[in-house]
């Protein structure tokens, strides 16, 4: 058995956190059997104080100070840079639509280790809180449908698992920080979809003026409202579909037997402040308001194991899977980041096992060119138990259409989800063998997604993969 070091940092609207955990993988195959590589445990090591995300106007972060924090807790954790082996940096919610989130993601990538997946994305957001809230868990455990809402400061993510699968996600443009409420009690900022819920209840608050309490509380109302008439527990009105987050799924409604909460939001439903402006927000209100409403629905609802953390937690214990037992790899191609994926069709597989290479080819320069790179990674679904010459006229296929369109610097990938990495990859290896090149399985990775690969573990044996989706939403 071996530990490494994984990170999760959480840039969301409101807050800012890290947390630090081990993650034990080992080889549970028979003693002669191939190697098989899998988690045996993942537990938490250490969970940072929770910031207010530092901003330097509406539209952009403060890097600097982001890096600041970040640094003051990898040294109160005692941790450097270069222990780490896996995690991720994710701008979440609204944060994620800053101006200059890509660069602060950059430089929190660099310094957070060799290999941190720097992504943000509604979707993958939802899923990631899902996990850290224990609803995933709760789901898979008991085999059941559990819909988990992370209600944050700009937005909230939904995920529906059923039997620990996420079957539906989507995203809302509702949280607690959609208006801000400045010194004296003045509304200091109104985002969008809180106008277009102010504008539907004929309310009309600006910047400067006082903010009242019974009024925001109609706001609030309307908000968790609009989180039942997305889960299908009250009838959807046209608001819904103005205050959908950009880059979101559709959410499809079904029914669960448990709804979990979790986000900054959700640890208000837990306590009940004095003050409904303490965090200079609307997010107590809210909280009120979605404890309410829920209250009288006929559906079971709690807050989840983690709440603030949720997301945090997700991040940096659940994002990685590994690749490994069957694997096959050139020394030093690893660690790869931010690799895009061309997912083959079912047409150009079949083509490929029978050694027509031309359709894959085509495609892959077509893809290069819309994406305006030269270089990706070819995923394809495979074959349990392909015969020799279809393996040789697969290596062959894949070997030609990549060496010919990649840059000449870039490394030769290729994701099969069989276990036929091996056999597949020391075949290319041969016909290629001026190049890097790697052939991992077990991995299931979409069209458009992006790989990161990290550095080979249990002595070569596996690498941590990240699969990230819709890299800004």
């Amino acid at each position: 058995m071996e530990e490494i070091l994984s990170v999760g940092i959480d840039i969301g609207t409101s807050t800012t956190q890290l947390v630090f955990s081990r993650l034990a993988i080992g080889d549970t195959a028979g003693f002669f059997s191939a190697p098989r590589i899998v988690f045996l445990g993942k537990r938490v090591v250490y969970k940072s104080g929770v910031y207010f995300t530092p901003l330097l106007g509406p539209t952009a972060i403060d890097g600097a100070a982001v890096r600041e924090i970040v640094a003051r807790e990898y040294e109160k954790a005692g941790f450097r840079p270069q222990d780490v082996s896996t995690g991720a940096v994710i701008i979440t919610g609204e944060s994620a639509r800053k101006e200059n989130a890509a660069e602060v993601l950059r430089r929190l990538s660099d310094f957070a280790g060799d290999f941190v997946v720097s992504t943000a994305g509604p979707d993958l957001e939802s899923v990631i809180a899902g996990k850290g809230s224990g609803a995933f868990q709760k789901s898979l455990e008991q085999s059941s449908a559990v819909v988990n809402l992370d209600v944050g400061g700009g937005t909230t993510n939904v995920v529906r698992f059923a039997e620990g699968e996420a079957v539906s996600v989507g995203c809302l443009d509702v949280g607690g920080r959609l208006v801000r409420i400045g010194a004296g009690g003045l509304v200091e900022s109104v985002s969008p979809a809180a106008g277009e819920v102010m504008k539907e209840l004929g309310i009309s608050l600006r910047p400067g003026e006082p903010a009242a309490g019974q009024t925001l509380r109609r706001v609030t109302d309307r908000m968790a409202l609009l989180l039942a008439e997305l889960l299908g527990l009250a009838p959807a009105e046209p608001l819904l579909a103005r205050v959908k987050t950009p880059g979101s799924s559709d959410y499809r409604p079904a029914a669960a037997q448990e709804y979990v909460f979790s986000g900054g939001v959700a640890a208000c439903m837990e306590r009940e402040e004095q003050d409904v402006f303490a965090y200079g927000d609307i997010g107590v209100l809210l909280a009120r308001s979605i404890r309410s409403l829920f209250q009288t629905l006929p559906c079971r609802f709690r807050a989840g194991a983690e709440t603030v953390r949720a997301t945090v937690v997700g991040a940096g214990t659940y994002t990685t899977s590994l690749s490994g037992g069957t694997i096959s790899y050139t020394d030093g191609v690893f660690p790869i980041k931010n690799l895009p994926v061309l997912r083959l069709t079912a047409r150009e597989e079949a083509d490929c096992f029978r050694g027509d290479g031309e359709g894959l080819r085509q495609r892959l320069g077509w893809f290069l060119r819309q994406s305006d790179t030269g270089r990706a990674a070819v995923c394809l679904r495979g074959k349990p138990d392909p015969d020799y010459e279809e393996l040789k006229n697969l290596a062959r296929s894949l070997s030609d259409a990549l060496n010919g369109a990649l840059e000449q610097n870039e490394p030769v990938v290729v994701s099969v989800e069989c276990d036929i990495a091996k056999a597949l990859g020391n075949t290319m290896r041969r016909l290629l063998p001026d190049r890097r090149v790697a052939v991992i399985d077990s991995v299931r990775v979409g069209q458009m997604d992006y790989l990161d690969i990290g550095k080979p573990l249990m002595n070569g044996l596996a690498v941590p993969v990240v699969v990230k989706s819709l890299l800004f939403g």
